[in-house]
């Protein structure tokens, strides 16, 4: 008889450094990768999201996908321990994804330590997220989600309008494109960033805490995009508002001015 994966705290060795497994102290694992926090995963309820971030990226998918029967196919650049295609996967029991991991004994250790969907519910593929995504066939994702970071920082070749562009392609009519991004206090990256996706795609709104806005802490922004509309929602509103960690929704004008004609970012020639 198949018994269920069994985590262990403990310091392991990956191909792309160090991971470190901790336990919460209330039944969930912490993991860090080589001394960031990556992923949060609570082995007995995959609806229990402790980064606010991954929060807000449910809520924007729940806002735009109300039907949880819908077979969305959802590629996720980035997997870590997959605490978000995890969840995504139970939220929308029809949908199928793709977790994108470039460190293979990562990918094999989250298997072994977490009871994750198998094919073709959810499949870890290893390999860079920018070749896999200019490798895929186009228009058939319903959805693709970047969560991609080398300690607390994303790729520069993750950033850039080329690399938004591959992802926009990949995308079918009405899909959605959601970026976690970091950033300090300055938020000049992150300005960037918005700048470079609003080249990419005509509708952009963007999810944080409302001092972040305000260039008051450092932490993560959420960008959607889409070329659909992305209307006001006063139900995400809400749903936003009412996290243990509430946030604002930008959308319209107030998403682009953001950026505050900040430049892309662009492939180096």
């Amino acid at each position: 008889m198949a018994t269920s994966p069994r985590p262990e705290a403990g310091v392991f060795q990956i191909s792309t450094g160090t991971a470190e497994l901790a336990d919460d102290g209330v039944g969930g694992w912490l993991l860090t990768i080589n001394g960031a926090q990556s992923s949060h995963v609570d082995p007995f309820d995959p609806a229990n999201l402790e980064f606010e971030y991954m929060r807000q990226m449910t809520a924007a998918l729940d806002d735009a996908h109300p039907d949880r029967t819908a077979p969305l196919r959802m590629l996720h650049l980035g997997a870590a321990a997959c605490a978000l295609p995890r969840s995504l996967a139970h939220r929308y029991p029809q949908s199928r994804h793709v977790a994108v991991e470039i460190d293979a004994e990562l990918a094999r250790l989250a298997r072994d330590w977490f009871d994750l969907p198998r094919a073709p519910r959810l499949r870890i593929r290893v390999g860079d997220a920018r070749e896999v995504v200019e490798a895929l066939t186009e228009g058939t994702r319903d959805v693709v989600i970047r969560d991609v970071f080398a300690e607390s920082v994303t790729p520069a070749h993750l950033k850039t309008v080329e690399f938004t562009r591959a992802v926009r392609r990949l995308l079918a009519p009405g899909g959605l494109y959601l970026a976690n991004c970091g950033d300090r206090r300055d938020l000049q990256s992150v300005r960037r960033e918005v700048a470079t996706i609003a080249e990419a795609f005509s509708n952009i709104e963007l999810i944080a805490d409302p001092s972040m806005f305000k260039g008051r802490r450092s932490g993560n922004i959420v960008v959607v995009a889409g070329d659909g509309p992305l209307p006001d929602s006063p139900a995400l509103e809400r749903i936003l508002r009412s996290d243990p960690e509430p946030a604002r929704l930008l959308t319209g004008g107030a998403a682009i001015d953001f950026a505050r004609r900040a430049p892309a970012f662009w492939d180096q020639a």
